[in-house]
């Protein structure tokens, strides 16, 4: 089995379409497993018509939680909180809170605190308990491809970089009891901890760029990142045409460094209409863009067994 992550340095480059579109052309040659690991932003569901088999809360951390009955309301919760997540009965910005005793008790903003425990460990009656935050929801699904890991992060929910895990690891999993030919891995954009956990044990990194000033610099920056892991990569340019100067000397720069580039696929309407058809642009008869895909299908497979 070969793992190849598909990335970018930047979002809109097109890196879920490729994706969808080498889903498709792997399917077709051998058995392949899917997982979707931009769970800031999962979209490629949207394409690949996955029906749902399992969903699995994700927690991603844990929240303090205020027993009122016990609180004494001796403010010690207050004061030691960074983030000022601990309010008041008394807030305005909150309903009534009685407690047991009477008088002021204290409550957790769930959405303000970072989960931190220091309330729990000043706590000098043990009001205080930590409870797992569920931060989002990861599922199993199949598709006509094969089968897809995916996940939904909850707004303002952080952990992100553990649900790329758990989404990979269950990948994994699966692979290593079904034993097929390709795990195919699309992964976030930028370089941060999401990216880091989308690359482990990777056999390849497709990189997709456009030739832009904005998509050559974070390109850049990706590449470093997967270097830096020990990642072997190669390039592909989105949308080369708009751009053909630049196009011309990102391909240069790269074959001047040894960086293999797979393929230069041209801006193509079709792509759109295949998107809102919820088709990888490879079923598009005549599309030119699913034609350079397929070249770059063979690239890939040649620096895989190269």
């Amino acid at each position: 089995m070969k793992q190849i992550v598909i990335l970018s340095g930047k979002g809109g480059t097109g890196k879920t379409t490729v994706a969808a579109a080498l889903a498709d052309l792997a399917a077709a040659e051998g058995s392949i497993i899917l997982a979707d690991a931009d769970v800031d932003a999962a979209n490629l569901e949207l394409v690949l018509s996955p029906t749902r088999l399992e969903a699995t809360p994700f927690s991603g951390g844990e929240t303090a939680v205020i027993d009122a009955s016990a609180c004494t309301a001796c403010d010690r919760c207050a004061e030691v909180c960074r983030f000022e997540a601990v309010r008041t009965s008394d807030d305005s910005s909150w309903p009534p809170l009685s407690r047991g005793g009477g008088g002021i008790a204290y409550r957790v903003d769930p959405l303000a605190c970072e989960g931190c425990a220091a309330c729990y460990y000043q706590c000098p009656v043990e009001a205080i308990r930590m409870v797992p935050a569920q931060a989002g929801e990861w599922y199993r699904s199949e598709t006509p491809y094969g089968p897809l890991f995916h996940a939904h992060l909850f707004a303002g929910q952080e952990n992100s970089g553990k649900l790329v895990t758990m989404v990979r690891q269950q990948a994994r999993l699966l692979a290593l009891e079904r034993e097929p030919d390709w795990l195919l891995v699309d992964g976030p954009p930028g370089i941060g901890c999401p990216v880091i956990a989308a690359c482990a044990g990777a056999d390849l990194a497709l990189l997709v760029t456009e030739p832009t000033l904005s998509g050559i610099h974070d390109l850049e920056r990706a590449l470093a990142t997967v270097q830096h892991f020990g990642v072997r990569a190669v390039i592909c340019v989105n949308k080369a045409d708009i751009n053909r100067r630049r196009a011309a000397e990102l391909v240069a720069d790269c074959r001047a460094r040894g960086i293999p580039v797979v393929g230069e696929i041209p801006f193509d309407l079709e792509v759109t209409r295949a998107m809102t058809q919820g088709l990888p642009v490879t079923r598009v008869a005549g599309s030119a863009a699913g034609a350079e895909v397929r070249r770059v299908w063979e690239k890939v497979k040649e620096a895989l067994s190269g």
